[in-house]
């Protein structure tokens, strides 16, 4: 005789045999964060570390500015280049009669100066004339100082300018007739003396203010 059986009955299924969400051991979060930070850490390092971006073209080997002998101030006083140590001392070789670079770039210079606050005392443009022949000592003091007052201006005999201005790199002749007068063909760059008295970067014609002023105050 063949015995029947009851066929098992479907039973529930146990709760504790369902997957669980799967999380991550402390130990792997641990060490997840630390990779975190320290590639956090790392990139601002990098970017502390980085070299300041100047607008200019920066010197590779600073070196002590050239004296500028023969040449004087708007005063008479001469001009001493090591009496602006402690100072920034930005160059310029322009003329009075120039009709658009020189007085775009003192406006700059003066501008990012304004910029500065009260950093801007340590800030001395000096423009130096390279047409003596029209620019007397009290044109370019007046001159300079319509842009700012701190401005200084210096000139001097043409042999003297051009001395100093192949020393400082600057090329200036005089060009076509214009008028009834002439123009001066010259290198429009702005330099710059650190507060050690060494020459240490050059700035192109065009200024971008807001650069230059971050080059100043990272200067000073």
């Amino acid at each position: 005789m063949t015995t029947l059986t009851d066929s098992p009955t479907d039973s529930a299924p146990d709760p504790a045999d369902a997957p669980r969400p799967r999380r991550w051991p402390r130990r792997l979060l641990a060490i997840g964060l630390v990779l975190v930070a320290l590639a956090l850490g790392g990139w601002l390092g990098l970017r502390w570390l980085a070299p300041y971006p100047y607008s200019g073209t920066v010197m590779q080997a600073p070196t002590e500015a050239p004296p500028m002998d023969g040449l004087v101030l708007s005063d008479g006083t001469p001009v001493d280049v090591d009496a602006f140590r402690g100072k920034l001392l930005l160059v310029y070789f322009g003329y009075t009669y120039c009709p658009d670079v020189c007085p775009t770039t003192l406006s700059q210079v003066a501008a990012a100066r304004r910029q500065l606050g009260s950093q801007a005392d340590d800030v001395q443009l000096l423009m130096i004339s390279i047409d003596p022949e029209r620019d007397s000592l009290d044109m370019i003091g007046r001159y300079v100082e319509s842009f700012d007052p701190s401005f200084l201006a210096a000139t001097g005999p043409i042999e003297d300018v051009e001395r100093v201005a192949s020393q400082y790199g600057i090329y200036f002749a005089k060009g076509e007739p214009l008028g009834d007068g002439y123009a001066m063909d010259h290198t429009a760059t702005l330099m710059g003396i650190d507060t050690n008295g060494h020459l240490r970067i050059v700035w192109p014609a065009q200024l971008d203010v807001d650069r230059l002023a971050a080059d100043l105050n990272h200067l000073l």
